[in-house]
């Protein structure tokens, strides 16, 4: 998929975050944000479904277990 520049406005304290996160695993600020977005999303567990099922589930039915395995993944975070 193409990539599309974009301007984000972050606490300076994130930014830091993503730089040390960057830094430390040899990826760009870029691709570290890129990852925390397709992880919170909950796309790589959609793509990882599709490409399980033989892209048998459709695009709803699959986002609907990506957000039930994120949430179930959030209450066991909390606990």
């Amino acid at each position: 998929m193409a990539k599309v520049r974009t301007t984000l406005t972050i606490e300076g304290d994130l930014l830091r975050a993503v730089k040390v996160r960057a830094a430390r695993v040899g990826k760009g600020d870029s691709e570290v944000i890129e990852e925390a977005l397709r992880r919170d999303l909950g796309i790589d567990l959609l793509e990882r479904l599709w490409a399980r099922n033989g892209n048998a589930l459709t695009e709803q039915d699959a986002m609907t277990l990506a957000l039930e395995a994120q949430h179930e993944t959030r209450r066991k975070r909390r606990r």
